[in-house]
């Protein structure tokens, strides 16, 4: 009697056994598909909300805000735009400006250029019909008989910037500027940098190699026909420096 007991409690208790042991296997796979669907969907999520690489180089770019002035020189070869630096030559800019709007610089010539370093204009003189005057004219926004003082900055004499001429003396800028054809170090803190080519560089380009005399003069007239001052958005204005320098680096690595 106590055999057969003993030998049924054995087979129940084996029983029990594998019953826990299968019963253990189940709820661990159960768990183990549970937690990998769980993972599975955390990097689905993960991977949604990771920006793609259009997306990122959105987020990169600058925002730009507010409006700057701009003046477009309406010249016999072309346009050329260009945008101004306030913030270090507040004067300069100032002058330009109301040299524009006034008529003052429309129907003058860039009488003077040199290759590899840059294009003259801005002197009232060469509207005249004697050569012999131009490049010795000029006055500031406040009239005749007065002239700008120096405004020197940090801004290096690269390829588009444009400057401010004057004559011997530092503080004798007026109506004359010139716009750089390509960098020229050592005029760097010597001249007032105001404004750079915002486009147009290629009408620089040409105006700078046309045929000139031993004077520099161009032998057939480069001439400002018209004017105009407008207020441009600033990504405007950075969306078309941006362009001009990647189609003028593809010119010239052509």
């Amino acid at each position: 009697m106590f055999s057969r007991v003993h030998s049924s409690s054995r087979r129940i208790s084996s029983l029990t056994i594998l019953l826990t042991a299968l019963f253990a296997l189940v709820l661990i796979a159960g768990c183990g598909g549970t937690a990998n669907d769980n993972g599975n969907a955390q990097d689905k999520d993960a991977a949604g909300d990771s920006p793609s690489d259009s997306e990122k180089s959105i987020a990169d770019e600058p925002v730009y805000e507010g409006n700057e002035t701009v003046v477009i020189l309406k010249t016999n070869q072309g346009d050329i735009t260009v945008r101004f630096f306030p913030e270090t030559s507040p004067e300069h800019v100032k002058n330009f400006i109301a040299h524009s709007e006034s008529g003052l610089y429309t129907g003058t010539l860039f009488h003077r250029v040199i290759p590899t370093m840059m294009i003259q204009g801005g002197d009232p003189n060469s509207k005249d019909d004697d050569p012999n005057n131009d490049g010795m004219g000029g006055y500031s926004y406040v009239g005749p008989g007065n002239m700008l003082d120096a405004e020197f900055n940090d801004r290096p004499h690269l390829r588009g910037i444009l400057s401010m001429a004057r004559g011997p003396q530092v503080n004798s800028a007026g109506s004359q500027f010139f716009i750089m054809h390509a960098a020229y170090p050592s005029l760097n803190g010597k001249y007032t940098v105001f404004g750079e080519v915002i486009d147009g560089i290629e009408v620089v380009d040409f105006i700078v190699n046309s045929p000139r005399s031993n004077r520099d003069r161009p032998n057939e007239d480069q001439r400002i026909v018209e004017v105009l001052v407008e207020e441009w958005s600033v990504a405007d204005v950075e969306k078309s420096k941006k362009a001009m320098w990647a189609e003028d680096e593809a010119v010239h690595n052509k």
